[in-house]
């Protein structure tokens, strides 16, 4: 069964109202209906969940999930034409409507479902506060890569001057956790979009950034994207390396000049070939993937 990052969102909610700060002359609600002043439009509500104009709600740009499954809002938003939205968005009210706190792929499902209103939360949550629950939330259902996490975690300690002990704290999760998410932010560009895109994973990716060597990382990201390689055979493979356990002897990094032969012969025999060691001691894999293909290298080499 697949768990969350830290404290359940309920608990976490249920420390920010305590922290929420008393908004005055709140007007009483009469037979369970309030009207915003600002927007003039009547909410109803129920157990503290309101119905708001669909219309009047509009998604928080600095939301830490980027990209939405289309196939996936389309299921949802079948689902919500037959049963109904079964879980209330969370908003918080806002002078020109009400900003998604939590919630944004229902709130989109709704839209496509055509609603008009849909059952909200309101809350009057401060920007630091949005932003850690907005960060929460995606954490808690696992909707944000790793890469998405880790620049959502920073931002947060940017923003705010708070720490990763602080930000562990808020969350539920021990300050390491935070740590090595952050760490990810270190690696190569390419390597980060292959994290992005799913095809290297966050347990593969932690592994990696402790090959500081651009080229290096980049040929063993490729290699795990390629070969499946588990997490245990990537260690073993960067601790040769980096020369720690039985392999001391293998301590330096590929020369350019030999990344560059590999490239070379790459090209030269048309598959993929993989280098595992330095100049001075390693080995080359050469991929073939049928009978023909043996025989096709089999002839480049000794012709």
């Amino acid at each position: 069964m697949r768990r969350g990052l830290g404290k359940g969102l309920e608990e976490l909610l249920a420390i920010y109202d305590r922290e929420e700060p008393v908004v005055e002359n709140k007007k009483e609600e009469k037979d369970n209906i309030s009207i915003n002043s600002t927007l003039n439009t009547p909410i109803a509500s129920k157990n503290g969940v309101s119905k708001i104009n669909i219309e009047e709600i509009y998604p928080n740009p600095n939301q830490p999930r980027k990209t939405f499954d289309r196939e996936s809002l389309e299921e949802l938003a079948e689902s919500i034409k037959v049963h109904g939205l079964i879980q209330p968005i969370i908003v918080n009210k806002m002078s020109d409507g009400y900003l998604i706190i939590a919630g944004e792929r229902r709130y989109r499902a709704s839209k496509l479902a055509g609603l008009t209103e849909i059952d909200a939360i309101v809350k009057n949550y401060s920007d630091r506060q949005i932003a850690e629950i907005s960060i929460i939330e995606n954490l808690q259902r696992e909707d944000l890569n790793p890469i998405e996490i880790a620049k959502s975690l920073q931002k947060l300690m940017q923003e705010y001057n708070i720490t990763q002990d602080q930000v562990a704290s808020r969350i539920g999760k021990n300050r390491s956790s935070i740590a090595n998410y952050v760490r990810l932010l270190s690696l190569y560009p390419e390597v980060i979009d292959m994290v992005e895109k799913g095809k290297v994973s966050h347990g593969h990716a932690k592994c990696l950034v402790a090959v500081t060597d651009y080229p290096t990382q980049l040929m063993l990201a490729k290699k795990v994207a390629q070969n499946k390689l588990t997490v245990r055979a990537l260690e073993k493979e960067i601790d040769i390396i980096l020369g720690k356990g039985k392999s001391k002897k293998i301590a330096k990094l590929p020369s350019q000049e030999l990344l560059a032969f590999i490239s070379d012969l790459q090209r030269k025999l048309g598959t993929k070939v993989t280098l595992l060691g330095n100049d001075k001691k390693g080995r080359i894999y050469i991929d073939y993937y049928s009978q023909d293909d043996l025989d096709r290298i089999y002839d480049i080499i000794l012709k």
